[in-house]
């Protein structure tokens, strides 16, 4: 593994008390929250009397008014431990729903959610994805029309993280249906208001103790007042705020790929074969060096990333190239490490087993593998002069 040089000596501490709750109070209840399919609220008001949550919001708003890398050490310290659950749920909630309201929502949503939101009170969920509509936002159909002071809402999402939990969602909707992208909003909608039907939570083959589900809105009345920004500009939003996301997943898989290669680095050293140890081969030295060298370039450019993040200068081309390079090794690595571990890679009770089952959505969530090479060989021959027809 190579030294980085991002982190302080406080986020070091940070780090120990992240790690700590991960081994104590996670870990041992983490199967269980599998078969259940959602992590418990009480995990999550633990988490926010630590102060894992919404780490780098203002004091104002009920934060430490820390760096984002704090939000980073969560990240790391809940994918290196397998805990994919709690992982990707406190993901969403505090690097997508948190900065759409910080940037875009009236003082009074600003003061009445994100203090509740940063002490686990209140979970937040972000409502983009359709049964028709998924990389392509463009094409959602859920509908907001303006009735007086109100929106009265329409529509189905599916595939919403945190879908069951969620007491709020930063829900996108079309307030003019003829606009296309200029005709999008986005709307903070409370989960007790009349209409808003919570459907049936998802079965997944991996992310299982992360609730994800259907959600309905059938004449769901909201004050215009909860609207984020200015009508018409949630398309904008959400393209400006999407290369944090993708930031957060390359975070999150980098480090899946760290844990994976310690933990088969440990495994072949201990498993017995052929009068020796799996280590011993030179096939199980090749293809964990490989995947090393390979893991080890791409946290450079991950941690360069985090840093011109860090600067406010983060371009959208450049998260796309981590998020698609970095799920893409991470799909690379967890299968090439469980081949190594055979038979007992298959088996769930196994970390391996469950980053591997874990690592297939992240090609597609936050905008598929396509979307991103779209995205930057559009730039690439824009800055070469265009594309001919």
């Amino acid at each position: 593994m190579i030294d980085r040089e991002l982190f302080s000596a406080d986020h070091e501490l940070f780090r120990a008390t992240v790690r700590r709750f991960v081994e104590e109070e996670v870990a041992p209840h983490h199967a269980q929250w599998e078969e259940e399919g959602k992590v418990p609220r009480a995990i999550w008001r633990r988490a926010g009397e630590l102060g894992l949550l919404c780490c780098n919001l203002p004091e104002e708003y009920g934060g430490a008014g820390c760096d984002w890398l704090y939000n980073v050490v969560v990240i790391e310290e809940f994918w290196r431990a397998g805990m994919s659950g709690p992982g990707a749920g406190f993901m969403v909630h505090s690097e997508m729903v948190a900065p759409y309201i910080l940037a875009w929502g009236s003082e009074e949503l600003k003061q009445s959610w994100l203090p509740r939101m940063v002490k686990g009170e209140v979970i937040g969920a972000i409502g983009m994805t359709e049964p028709g509509a998924g990389s392509d936002l463009k094409n959602i159909r859920t509908r907001a029309v303006r009735d007086g002071d109100d929106y009265v809402i329409d529509g189905q999402k599916v595939y919403i993280s945190n879908g069951q939990n969620c007491d709020i969602i930063v829900l996108a909707t079309k307030t003019d249906m003829a606009a296309k992208s200029r005709g999008m909003s986005l709307i903070l909608v409370e989960a007790d208001r009349p209409g808003f039907v919570k459907g049936r939570s998802l079965s997944k083959i991996g992310l299982r103790a992360q609730d994800t589900a259907e959600l309905f809105f059938e004449g769901v009345r909201v004050p215009v007042a909860n609207r984020l920004g200015e009508e018409g500009q949630g398309f904008g939003m959400l393209m400006q705020k999407l290369a944090h996301e993708r930031l957060s997943q390359a975070v999150r898989s980098i480090m899946v790929c760290e844990a994976a290669i310690g933990w088969t680095v440990d495994y072949t050293r201990q498993r017995e074969a052929f009068g020796g140890t799996l280590a011993d081969f030179q096939n199980t030295q090749f293809v964990l060096a490989q995947l090393e060298a390979e893991t080890s370039a791409l946290r450079v450019f991950t941690d360069w990333c985090i840093t011109r993040f860090l600067a406010g200068k983060l371009d959208p081309v450049d998260a796309a190239k981590a998020k698609l390079t970095v799920t893409d090794l991470q799909c690379k690595v967890v299968d090439q490490c469980l081949q190594l571990f055979g038979g007992y890679g298959y088996i769930l009770e196994y970390p391996i087993a469950r980053a591997y089952t874990d690592a297939r959505i992240t090609r597609i969530a936050g905008g598929a593998a396509e979307v991103m090479k779209q995205i930057i060989g559009r730039d690439l021959f824009a800055k070469a002069g265009g594309t001919r027809a």
